[in-house]
């Protein structure tokens, strides 16, 4: 929370303070799906990962599609580094030091991205970079919930890009925009059956969105820790490699999992290099919770119930037991809309209204998902959120 706060403080410094005047939040929004209007950004474009095929190759027709799009969100990371240390060091310290931590990473995900590198024509060590950036720069909402004939819908707001260049002329994140050309929709296979399906960025192979068709569906939100991300990352540089990165857990989980429960005790018991919140769904009523996760274990399990009328659980980025920060409060506006539309009325419409409502929808919104696990659907469609809309 600490670096949270700090990071916050830092930013005054270059959004103004005309971003926070009220409102902060606007009424629930209905009647938004199909997608429309000036919050919809488009479909995502459908690609085929083939597992059969080695590591190295199963990322080319992806990569050969979004190269440009590619280089172009890298090139705003190198400009964001070169204002930093205008010498350029960063830039070549990247270059020179990352590639040595290519080969430590698990399989498959070392020739995935050794492949993408190759493929793309960019430095191994901004494509491991742009692998690593999901562990310390994110905000999301996700949220699973239970219709009243026992039917689950997951849905989430995916928001990236937490103070990575504000862009004051058109108040947009410079990296957050550069991302939205990159949303794919990926469908992974194996003899040409499919295994999972993800919503993530093109050159990114870890999974923070995805669903086991029919068994069950997976999100994943930063939680924000004094015991974060960067010590994990420190560490793992350092020698000590006793933990998982989130990303190829979950990604991991989605291709090995058979079932709600061994999915849930994987994401559970596994160590990690950074603190977590893992929103999974399945395919049976009472099935979807909230993993709190520290590094080391699980601190809770929020789960839906019935009997208590918890028909519902929604995570954003703070304990559910805590008060989320004062300037990010997305919690209490997504549960008022949620508790608007009620359980008779919860659909994967009448959840994208929930997740199109201000600040729910923010300025670091790149795409919103909607997964059904009973019919092993996954839709995703990327957002804007026009002024006035909150920085985060």
């Amino acid at each position: 929370m600490g670096r949270f706060v700090f990071l916050i403080l830092a930013a005054f410094c270059s959004v103004t303070w005309a971003q926070f005047i009220p409102p902060y939040t606007e009424d629930c929004r209905t009647d938004m799906y199909p997608p429309k209007g000036p919050t919809f950004k488009g479909a995502v474009s459908w690609y085929t990962v083939d597992l059969d095929l080695p590591p190295s190759k199963r990322w080319t027709s992806v990569i050969t599609d979004k190269k440009k799009d590619l280089d172009n969100m890298i090139q705003a990371i190198r400009d964001l580094a070169n204002a930093f240390v205008p010498s350029g060091r960063l830039v070549e310290l990247v270059d020179i030091t990352l590639p040595l931590m290519v080969n430590t990473l698990p399989n498959p995900f070392k020739d995935e991205i050794k492949g993408i590198a190759a493929d793309s024509g960019i430095h191994l060590g901004e494509i491991i970079l742009f692998n690593i950036f999901y562990e310390v720069f994110t905000v999301c909402t996700s949220v699973v919930a239970e219709d009243a004939k026992g039917n689950l819908f997951h849905g989430r707001n995916l928001d990236f890009g937490l103070f990575l260049g504000w862009d004051a002329k058109n108040k947009s994140w410079t990296v957050s925009e550069k991302l939205k050309p990159l949303v794919v929709n990926l469908d992974f296979k194996r003899n040409n059956q499919t295994v999972f399906k993800s919503t993530s960025f093109a050159g990114y192979v870890g999974m923070l969105t995805g669903i086991k068709p029919y068994l069950f569906s997976l999100t994943m939100n930063e939680r924000f820790s004094l015991d974060g991300g960067y010590i994990g990352i420190l560490e793992w540089i350092l020698g000590k490699r006793d933990g998982m990165w989130m990303s190829f857990l979950t990604r991991s989980v989605l291709e090995n999992a058979t079932s709600y429960e061994e999915a849930k005790f994987h994401l559970a018991q596994t160590k990690l290099l950074a603190p977590a919140y893992f929103i999974l769904g399945g395919n049976q009523t009472g099935q979807g919770c909230i993993i709190t996760r520290s590094r080391v274990f699980t601190i809770d399990t929020f789960e839906i119930d019935l009997k208590l009328g918890r028909w519902y659980v929604l995570e954003t980025n703070y304990d559910h037991w805590k008060e989320p920060l004062f300037l990010d409060d997305r919690r209490t506006p997504a549960m008022k809309c949620m508790n608007l539309t009620k359980q008779t009325n919860i659909s994967l419409q009448t959840l994208y209204d929930v997740l199109s409502t201000k600040p729910i929808l923010n300025k670091l919104t790149t795409y919103t998902t909607l997964m059904q696990v009973s019919k092993g659907t996954l839709e995703s469609y990327i957002r804007d959120c026009p002024n006035p809309c909150m920085p985060w």
